[in-house]
């Protein structure tokens, strides 16, 4: 049998692993693994206005550290947004170093099928560099026409609160309907039905590594 210790969470915007993943990051790091936060980039040039240039630094160091993640395992890099294809080896060469330094167990990336440019470089590029890993790619509903639900994670009331009250912590994309706290618990329920239990987050299994 597989047994995590440690998952590294590739998001390539603020925000993208909080709204895929964060229950199970929450269970994850309750557990007692070691969770690490990748951000690729804070969109600086996306900010919407009013907002300081670098609100989504300070939104995601808060929503990760509501999650239980520690700050020496939140890392921000610094690729533009909706340039990632331009600087495609540049990112890729950036995960291959991640892989060498932290060796990770499971490893959570976009889906090949996610739409929004960024993500599908990042889950690209993230096959190539982690391809000993296990992989799970997590589901971006409004980006994914279709996604593969082989995989879920039960979640607790307690995760699903740590999950809202991070994704919260991005005050400057409030108004993001996607970002709604009823929007977000309906898709955990709907996910749990599916599987059977109450609350749930689904992922397509895309490497399944046993050692």
């Amino acid at each position: 049998m597989m047994t995590l210790k440690r998952v590294v969470v590739l998001a390539p915007h603020t925000d993208d692993g909080e709204l895929a993943a964060g229950a199970s990051l929450s269970r994850w790091v309750s557990e007692g693994l070691e969770v690490h936060y990748v951000a690729f980039s804070a969109c600086q040039s996306a900010v919407p206005d009013g907002w300081p240039e670098d609100v989504l630094v300070d939104e995601v160091k808060r929503a990760t550290s509501y999650l239980g993640i520690p700050p020496s395992n939140l890392r921000i890099l610094d690729f533009e947004v909706r340039l990632f294809a331009r600087d495609r080896q540049r990112l890729l060469q950036a995960m291959v170093d991640l892989d060498k330094e932290l060796r990770p167990d499971l490893v959570l990336m976009p889906s090949v099928r996610d739409l929004h440019q960024d993500h599908n470089v990042v889950a690209m590029e993230g096959l190539r560099a982690f391809k000993h890993r296990s992989v799970l790619a997590y589901e971006i509903p409004w980006n994914n026409i279709t996604f593969t639900t082989s995989c879920f994670v039960s979640v607790t009331q307690a995760d699903v609160d740590r999950k809202l009250g991070a994704v919260q912590c991005y005050r400057s994309q409030a108004g993001r309907v996607y970002a709604a706290a009823d929007f977000l618990e309906a898709q955990l329920r709907f996910r749990g039905v599916q599987a059977g239990i109450r609350y749930a987050e689904s992922f397509d299994v895309v490497r399944w590594v046993l050692r």
